[in-house]
Formats: structure tokens, C-alpha cells, sequence
């Protein structure tokens, strides 16, 4: 297991066919104004690639956005909403097919309201992360080895974790429900970006 560091752009062929694991590291929560920095990928067989970019980064990319957009990879997200919103915002593509562990967990574990990654990986897989550098300075020249580790700590696991929900969601007759949800993610995305962050378009309000 190893985790690779890139700057500006994946190399190419360096990922399997299939599914990939993706997520994002960014200067805050508010898509427009805090730029990307990070975007970590895994193709599940065992490294982490994490893609740094810096402040004045032209978003080109061309090898991490072929992965991203490609029509045939699933992306595995752990609440896919906030990725995909800020890579089409900064990179450009819509980042689908989508899983989305978040969604699956809300739509499988209703005996609880706890869905952080944290919980489910230490509960579906029993193992342990720490999320000490969740709140971080993504944007630094430099990033540090707890940093670097955390990052590809958020894609290491969503391989196997998909693998558990697919059972749960058949189990429990909610696949279709969860693919819909799936489908319509990089749309919410868009609302965000839009403005509509904060208000459901769907509510009697």
C-alpha cells in the first residue's frame, strides 16, 4: 500500500480498470470562493494517488479528467455532493457514474443517525482512521505526512464499503431508490453552485 503524490495532473496509466474512489480536498466548504487543492484517487488494489494543485492552477489536468468523466468508471464518493460540485466547478467535468457510501448508509443503517466515514469504517470493516486533519490548511506549499495520509485514508476504503451496501440495499428492496439518488447528485451539485445550497426546491415552503 502506497500513497503517491502528483502535482497538477495524474499520471497516465497508472490506474486499473473499473471503479475508482474519489474525493476532495479544499480551502472550506463554500465551492466558489474556497478553491480545489486536492483530489484523491484509488482504483482499490491497494495505492492512493493524491493530485496537488496549486493557488494559481490552471485546472488543466487532461489525465485526471479523462478518469473522472470517463462514462464507464463508477466514482465511489462518501458524500458525493460536496466532490462533485467542486470538481465541475474547478476542473470542469461532471465526475458519474456515482456511488455514494453517504446516501447508501442513510438509506441502510436507519437505526442511527451517524454516517460519518469514521463510523462506518470502524463498524462494516473494523478498522480505524483518524480524522485529526480534517480541519487543515489544504492550501499550504507543502503538505505534510499527516496529511498526506489522511487524504488517502478517505479513499482507501470505499471500495469494500460499496461492496457492503450493494448487499444492504438489495437486502433491504432500496437499489433502485439509492440509484436514483445516485443519478441525481451531480444536478444537486449544480443547485449548490447555483445558490440553492441551503434551500430543498422540493419542499410545500
Amino acid at each position: 500500500m502506497t500513497v503517491h503524490f502528483h502535482e497538477e495532473d495524474l499520471p497516465a496509466g497508472v490506474l486499473a480498470d473499473g471503479p475508482v474512489a474519489v474525493d476532495t480536498e479544499t480551502m472550506g466548504l463554500v465551492t466558489p470562493r474556497d478553491r480545489l487543492c486536492v483530489v484523491q484517487i484509488s482504483d482499490g488494489q491497494g495505492d492512493e494517488h493524491l493530485v496537488r494543485f496549486a493557488k494559481d492552477s490552471t485546472f488543466d489536468a487532461p489525465n485526471l479528467k479523462a478518469v473522472l468523466a470517463d462514462p464507464d468508471r463508477i466514482k465511489i464518493y462518501h458524500f458525493a455532493r460536496f466532490d462533485l460540485a467542486a470538481i465541475e466547478h474547478y476542473l470542469g467535468v461532471e465526475a458519474g457514474p456515482v456511488f455514494c457510501t453517504k446516501i447508501a448508509s442513510k438509506l441502510t443503517r436507519t437505526y442511527t443517525d451517524r454516517h460519518g466515514l469514521k463510523i462506518l469504517v470502524d463498524e462494516l470493516l473494523g478498522e480505524s482512521i483518524s480524522k485529526q486533519q480534517q480541519s487543515s490548511d489544504w492550501g499550504a506549499a507543502e503538505l505534510n505526512d499527516a496529511q498526506r495520509e489522511y487524504a488517502a485514508s478517505d479513499v482507501r476504503y470505499l471500495h469494500r464499503m460499496r461492496e457492503v451496501f450493494i448487499e444492504r440495499l438489495e437486502r433491504e428492496g432500496r437499489t433502485a431508490m439509492a440509484q436514483a439518488c445516485f443519478d441525481f447528485l451531480p444536478t444537486r451539485a449544480r443547485l449548490d453552485i447555483a445558490g440553492w445550497a441551503e434551500h430543498d426546491i422540493f419542499s410545500h415552503a
